[in-house]
């Protein structure tokens, strides 16, 4: 039973059943809190059966039940906050699809946490909460009017991931002395790219998490608050509890929005029913317990239209499934089928003959143009949208195993600011990274309206550029450094082997090592190596520490910085 942490003392579930019991216990959690109705559904056991089991096993239980649709009333909200104040935690709340359990948490926890906490643990957890966003910030925000004076930086950094600490760490690397805030809600920080080893049995998911604090430079000042409006023409960004920040200068680094909302069907499933994500934390691990329970039957992979994190990433949930089903000897017994939106298996033609060769190996079913739109989670069934000549048709594929990677764009308040160029994304110039009309304003990462891959390879050489560029602005000179695009994408074609794609823009190839150590368009075990030993390393004790092994900064051309 995947559960989803909000806190260290409360997760949510979907729907429980007798036998997860033991595995809750077995998680650590001293209470079992109900918010679903009986009678929802046919197949959903009567509360009294869960409380009896839970008390047979030692856990308290308690039950406020929600109806479907509903906002939960005041007098649910107080009972929700005695609840998780008296009963013991950690506490798990279920219901049909752990939405409702998420939702009133954040209702009872309004004006006790910040609002952007608050927030950032919803969305970490994959709960919607869209509707109930203005009745929170409302609870949680300060009475007084917004301090125009709380803060001033000169360099004022927008999110917490790997580009907003990457770039304070090469900052700091050249000038300790600078005034830096770091503003993210967060107090855990990921690393992402090895959930897919999580969900090929590679990682455990422990491995890819660590307390924010202990990431954050030491010093900076962490602002633990959210961006919730951009001011460039007067240097300000509003927090969302009403604070106003200054700066001389800004980086925005708030990475990409997972829109798994976008799916009809998806966020009621998701963790059951043979339904995962390896884009998540949470899920990553159930991908591999269900690759390990499956003998047979239909798995489905699919991607969504560009732009996405890590493209590669869900052709890599293929490779390590088919390879570990092929090593059990069962692959034969299934049908795999990657559906992906895009006109073609990866964008940088190279590498697409060494993926195709695993494509065939593997008996993959490659289908094209074709984008997931709908899931039915308790009927197994997956609804895509396939391009057929100049029409499009919709075809239903039930499955035993669904791999989904949701829609994703630019989070709501970039999309929504002045910042933000056509799509959505922060308009900077591709090389210096500084936005194009706000000389004041850098972006880095996944956040970054250009044609790069959004990857955490590529985040480690943006970020002594943009570093190098800030510094310059604040001393009234032009951009130094000049970012070629660098992108890279190790594929994990099968467990020990991978085709380290390295790229820049344009699709042009651009490799750091010599091909004869290693070849990044056949499958090497070098790359494997680096993937599951250096990368990590390189990741926290490198990049996060502004640590900047083989990424000097390049000179910028007159052309490029024009």
């Amino acid at each position: 039973m995947p559960t989803r942490h909000l806190t260290d003392s409360y997760a949510i579930s979907p729907q429980i059943a007798v036998q997860d019991i033991a595995d809750l216990k077995a998680e650590g959690f001293h209470t079992i809190l109900c918010f679903r109705p009986d009678g929802e559904a046919p197949d959903q056991p009567d509360m009294a059966v869960i409380e009896a089991a839970a008390k047979e096993a030692g856990l308290a239980f308690a039950a406020i039940p929600v109806k479907s649709g509903t906002v939960p009333s005041d007098a649910q909200i107080a009972e929700t906050r005695q609840i998780l104040a008296t009963l013991p935690a950690p506490v798990v709340g279920y219901c049909r699809s752990g939405t409702r359990a998420g939702q009133i948490w954040a209702l009872a926890e309004a004006g006790k946490r910040p609002a952007a906490e608050i927030f950032a643990a919803t969305e970490r957890a994959g709960v919607d909460i869209s509707r109930l966003r203005t009745r929170i910030e409302k609870v949680a925000a300060p009475a007084a009017a917004p301090r125009r004076d709380a803060a001033h930086f000169q360099v004022l950094i927008i999110g917490g991931g790997a580009g907003g600490l990457s770039t304070a760490g090469s900052l700091l690397k050249r000038n300790r002395n600078l005034s830096i805030g770091v503003v993210e809600p967060s107090n855990e920080h990921f690393y992402q790219p090895g959930w897919t080893l999580v969900g090929g049995g590679v990682f455990q998911a422990a491995q890819t998490r660590r307390k924010e604090a202990d990431v954050m430079p030491k010093d900076v000042v962490w602002v633990k608050q959210a961006a919730k409006l951009f001011r460039p023409d007067v240097r300000e960004v509003v927090l969302t509890d009403g604070t106003v920040v200054s700066y001389d200068t800004l980086v925005v680094a708030t990475g990409i929005t997972l829109n798994w909302d976008a799916i009809p069907g998806l966020v009621e499933t998701l963790g059951r029913n043979g339904v995962t994500s390896n884009y998540r934390f949470d899920l990553a691990p159930y991908t591999w317990q269900l690759v390990q329970q499956l003998k047979g039957g239909t798995a489905i992979f699919t991607q969504p239209p560009m732009p996405i994190k890590c493209a590669g990433a869900p052709q890599k949930a293929v490779y390590l499934s088919c390879d570990a089903w092929k090593r059990r000897g069962v692959l034969d017994s299934i049908s795999v089928e990657f559906d992906t939106a895009t006109p073609g298996l990866f964008g940088v033609k190279e590498f697409v003959p060494p993926l195709m060769e695993y494509i065939r190996r593997y008996h993959v079913g490659l289908q094209t143009g074709s984008k997931l739109v709908e899931v039915d989670g308790p009927n197994r069934k997956a609804v895509f949208e396939r391009k057929v000549g100049d029409g499009v048709e919709r075809v239903e594929r039930t499955f035993d195993m669904l791999h989904v990677v949701p829609p994703q764009s630019a989070p709501q308040v970039i999309r929504e600011s002045a910042l933000a160029g056509s799509d959505g994304f922060v308009e900077v110039n591709p090389a210096t990274l500084q936005h194009v009309r706000f000389p004041d304003v850098f972006a880095i990462g996944d956040v970054i309206g250009t044609s790069c891959a959004k990857t955490a390879a590529a985040v480690r050489v943006q970020a002594p550029v943009v570093a190098t560029n800030v510094l310059a602005f604040l001393k009234h000179q032009g951009p130094v450094s000049e970012y070629e695009g660098y992108g890279a994408c190790p594929l994990t074609v099968e467990n020990g082997r991978i085709v380290l794609a390295e790229f820049s823009y344009g699709g042009k190839l651009a490799p750091t090592m010599p091909k004869w150590l290693l070849n990044g368009q056949k499958p090497t075990r070098l790359a494997w190596w680096l993937k599951k030993y250096v990368m990590p390393l390189m990741y926290w004790d490198g990049m996060l520490k502004g640590r900047e092994l083989m990424v000097a900064p390049k000179p910028l051309t007159a052309k490029k910085g024009g």
